[in-house]
């Protein structure tokens, strides 16, 4: 008795109705997974947005800082 596997369906045998349908269900689940290159990329597209906020935070918090007030002169009797 040989024991055949098939690899496509994870290691178990391809057999029953279903097996065909389990196999293509597998191939494409794999297809859309993002490689560890594309989840790198994201990471760091993450991480620039982050600093754009923080740029944009750090300009507005500099803007009201610097803002002098200039008070009205009132003459006092």
């Amino acid at each position: 008795m040989t024991d055949t596997k098939d690899t496509t369906t994870g290691g178990r045998p391809a057999t029953g109705p279903f097996a065909r349908l389990g196999a293509d269900l597998d191939n494409l689940l794999r297809s859309v997974i993002p490689s560890d290159e594309v989840f790198d990329h994201f990471a760091k597209a993450r991480i620039e947005v982050l600093k754009g906020v923080r740029a944009i935070i750090d300009s507005r918090i500099d803007r009201l800082s610097s803002a002098s007030k200039k008070g009205v002169s009132v003459t006092v009797e």
